[in-house]
């Protein structure tokens, strides 16, 4: 299972739509004559047009169902797509779908209108008819030239999101930058990280995984979101923080008691209170680096570098989430 957003087709220009269905027309028309080459040419370039705008809208995933997760993270990396739109998110998004959907409708109608038509008339009026035809599905197509251009940047905004899975259990690393947070990941997770970017951020954001009693568990560390204050976000990184509130399940807030990594204590126990606040779920407060330093309260102290705890740490994480499989009957 990936991402839902995979494997989108990519989604064609006004113009390269026009320039398809006329020049499938024209060879369609060629292989037949009189009326009744009017009259495949009329269908081919209708059926061409309006298909492959419904399967622009098709081929979407229905919004309204997501996970929440994904629904919150897609508001926020279309709202960055599209910041000169007046509702820039996932209903903007809609919307422009709705446009492409209506126009594949309008396509069909006019060739509804003009085939019994041109079934009917001498050949010069099937071939007046036919053309008004062409010329008025091409201008249905030009109206929604900026909603496929708009599909299309949410597509290429939307298909290197990271594959995060909601329906699998999800422990959140967050604290300041430099306090350990991908030591202890690449520690207790596969080799197989993955690391991958939130189109709206400069950082990498890395999703390790383990299995504990048949479980897979995501640990999620996310520079550029959990690693400084709320104040500091903009509002695309403050709704992608909304985003993970919907998938963690627990979350681990590192704490470096040493100063080593550069920011002041009170900020770290700042933030770490801000997320607490934040997440309706377990958050443990980590001490790393406790060869250096103990000095803070914490839920628990370890230090990665010396493979001190860290396990012990790691089955914390795991009874906070207290994720229970479901069995495929009932009880």
């Amino acid at each position: 299972m990936s991402h839902p957003f995979e494997g989108l087709p990519t989604t064609p220009t006004a113009e390269e739509l026009v320039d398809k269905a006329f020049s499938r027309a024209s060879r369609a028309g060629g292989a037949k004559d009189g009326n009744e080459a009017q009259q495949s040419m009329l269908m081919t370039a209708s059926n061409i047009a309006s298909d492959n705008m419904e399967n622009v809208v098709t081929t979407w995933p229905t919004i309204d169902d997501l996970d929440p997760f994904y629904i919150e993270l897609a508001d926020a990396v279309i709202g960055e797509s599209y910041p000169a739109d007046n509702d820039p998110g996932i209903d903007a998004l809609k919307q422009h779908l709705s446009e492409i959907s209506w126009a594949a409708d309008k396509v069909v109608e006019i060739r509804q209108e003009y085939e019994s038509r041109v079934a009917r008339g001498d050949i010069d009026t099937a071939r007046k008819l036919r053309k008004q035809a062409f010329a008025r599905i091409a201008d249905v197509v030009e109206e929604v030239e900026d909603n496929l251009a708009a599909v299309s940047t949410a597509h290429n905004a939307l298909k290197d999101i990271p594959d995060i899975r909601p329906d699998e259990p999800a422990i959140v690393v967050a604290g300041y930058p430099n306090v350990g947070k991908s030591s202890f990941v690449n520690r207790v997770t596969r080799a197989d990280n993955e690391i991958a970017s939130y189109p709206f951020t400069t950082t990498q954001i890395r999703v390790g995984h383990f299995e504990d009693q048949r479980i897979r568990y995501q640990l999620v560390d996310t520079p550029g979101l959990l690693d400084r204050p709320p104040e500091d976000r903009n509002e695309i990184e403050s709704q992608a923080v909304s985003a993970l509130e919907h998938l963690a399940d627990a979350v681990l807030v590192f704490i470096d008691p040493s100063g080593e990594c550069g920011y002041p204590l009170a900020d770290q126990l700042e933030l770490r209170n801000d997320i607490e606040a934040r997440f309706d779920v377990p958050v443990l407060t980590i001490a790393n680096k406790s060869d250096l330093s103990t000095d803070v309260e914490a839920d628990y102290y370890m230090s990665v570098t010396e493979n001190d705890n860290v396990d012990t740490v790691l089955q914390a994480a795991i009874d906070a989430v207290d994720y229970e499989i479901e069995l495929p009957f009932d009880e």
